[in-house]
């Protein structure tokens, strides 16, 4: 069976798996499959969906966010992405601001939406 849609290749897996926790020469418990976990992640981060909607073959799905949440907090995921982001020839990532969310009150900012021409000052 071949690479599922949200999934890392080979290539991809092999360049940031040295970067992550969990793995064998680690201190502390080893995860158990890393690179399956990593693409648990991109399936609902890249999808859109609820954690809770997380296909069961990437296990079970408040198990998945736990762990999602403490990489967070230790900033694994800052890591991964500075490395990424400082090869030049980096083309594995890509940043789209569709995937940028905002909370749905922030959209006309304090006060409510000030209509404002071209050209003209604004009258605060």
């Amino acid at each position: 069976m071949g690479i599922k849609r949200y999934e890392l290749t080979e290539v991809q897996w092999q360049r940031i798996a040295p970067l992550l926790p969990g793995k064998v020469g680690d201190a502390g418990r080893s995860g158990t499959d890393n690179r399956m976990f990593v693409n648990g992640c991109l399936w609902v981060l890249r999808s859109g969906a609820h954690w809770k909607d997380l296909p069961e073959r990437y296990g079970k799905w408040k198990t998945v966010h736990r762990r999602f949440s403490r990489w967070c907090h230790a900033g694994v995921w800052e890591k991964v992405f500075e490395t990424l982001t400082a090869d030049r020839n980096n083309q594995y990532l890509m940043l789209d601001s569709t995937i940028v969310r905002t909370h749905q009150q922030a959209a006309s900012g304090k006060g409510g939406p000030k209509i404002r021409r071209w050209g003209v000052l604004e009258v605060v």
